[in-house]
């Protein structure tokens, strides 16, 4: 399930930066991203819990490790790509405001 929730937060992120520069309302958009990213990471958590009560503790040092580091990164480029077009939008109206 976490990969489906992944893979339409990457789509919906790239539909944001698309409405941006085609300048669209892309906030309902940037919201959309969002909180796919935090359903794939709540998706994520609940298979690492699975694998705990059932105690696979195999596939969980075989896993988590890796993905930790994945989920962290992914994370931070999903905030930082969903907010770009507030902060690039907030840097044009500085730039012409003086």
């Amino acid at each position: 399930m976490w990969v489906i929730f992944g893979v339409i937060a990457i789509i919906i992120t790239f539909i944001n930066l698309y409405l941006y520069k085609a300048g669209k309302d892309y906030k309902l958009a940037m919201a959309m991203g969002l909180s796919f990213t935090a359903l794939t990471l709540c998706a994520e958590y609940s298979l690492v819990s699975m694998w705990v009560e059932v105690e696979d503790w195999a596939a969980l040092m075989d896993v988590v490790p890796g993905m930790e580091r994945a989920l962290w990164f992914l994370t931070i480029v999903s905030i930082f790509l969903n907010i770009a077009p507030i902060l690039l939008e907030r840097k044009g109206k500085k730039i012409t405001s003086t």
